[in-house]
């Protein structure tokens, strides 16, 4: 019944028995550090910004997780209700700071959609452009209207937030406010590097469908090799979603990914690019 994902049949009896375990989202969460290598992404950003095109660490980072999805699909599972699901698209949120027309300094909460035949180059066009919309000061994403609405009459926050759990709760919450929800998302990234912070353990929202938050933290000098420097992650995700040898082969292809992001560049799910008529394919 949900408009976001298809409930999961056939699990073996531990993985059902796991959300009855641990019912609340914030009982299931494990914490990882893992670390990108922060001297390849800057040679790599450098290199493609010398070739005209701009990329960014957070399409970068956006780009390898989905690829590593694509062969990993259960990483795009989600828990509601005791019940597991396999969600039917894969979208990732994240925070930017922005000033409002007072000059006061403000966040927002962007959402973006990706897509099997997407590139990095197609998603950092994607989260330049929301970022470069949402950054005006009479700029509001239907996210921010949607917590203006709430919030215009006393009380009325209260019912709407609680309504919107419940409905949740039974799959009953309508495609329009999955879709500008940035707590029912695939992954959610924060970049703590962007405002010279470490990296944190930033916990999954109970309300909603995140599975797991990455945290991007300040990058640090590298302790194995002398001259380089490497970004931390810090990563919570719900252990419900998957085993701990599938967590384990995802964050081998994540990392894969992030240390060779030249392959990033052509389509994520792998297929080759469909030639035009007279073309010869790429």
């Amino acid at each position: 019944m949900r408009a976001d994902g298809t409930r999961v049949k056939g699990l073996s009896p531990i993985v059902q028995a796991l959300p009855y375990i641990m019912p609340r989202r914030y009982d299931a969460q494990n914490w990882a550090n893992d670390y990108a290598d922060e001297t390849i992404l800057k040679d790599y950003i450098r290199q493609k910004r010398r070739e005209g095109r701009v990329v960014t660490h957070m399409s970068v980072l956006a780009a390898a997780y989905y690829k590593a999805v694509l062969e990993n699909p259960k990483l795009n599972y989600f828990v509601v209700n005791r019940r597991v699901y396999r969600r039917n698209h894969f979208c990732f949120s994240f925070v930017i700071l922005k000033t409002r027309a007072d000059g006061t300094p403000d966040e927002t909460v962007i959402k973006i959609f990706l897509q099997p035949e997407d590139t990095v180059f197609t998603i950092s066009q994607r989260v330049r452009e929301q970022i470069r919309r949402n950054l005006e000061a009479a700029h509001n994403n239907r996210t921010d209207w949607f917590a203006s609405m709430a919030f215009s009459i006393p009380g009325l926050a209260r019912v709407v937030f609680g309504l919107a759990y419940h409905l949740d709760l039974h799959g009953l919450l309508p495609r329009w406010v999955i879709d500008l929800s940035p707590f029912h998302t695939s992954v959610f990234i924060t970049n703590l590097a962007s405002i010279n912070t470490s990296y944190i353990y930033h916990h999954c929202y109970e309300f909603g469908t995140t599975s797991v938050f990455v945290c991007m933290g300040r990058p640090v000098p590298d302790p194995v090799v002398p001259g380089r420097r490497r970004m931390p992650l810090g990563v919570v995700m719900d252990e419900r979603i998957a085993t701990g040898i599938e967590y384990s082969r995802f964050f081998a292809a994540f990392g894969r990914y992030l240390r060779n992001p030249a392959c990033l560049e052509t389509r994520l799910d792998g297929r080759e690019t469909e030639a035009e008529p007279g073309e010869v394919g790429v």
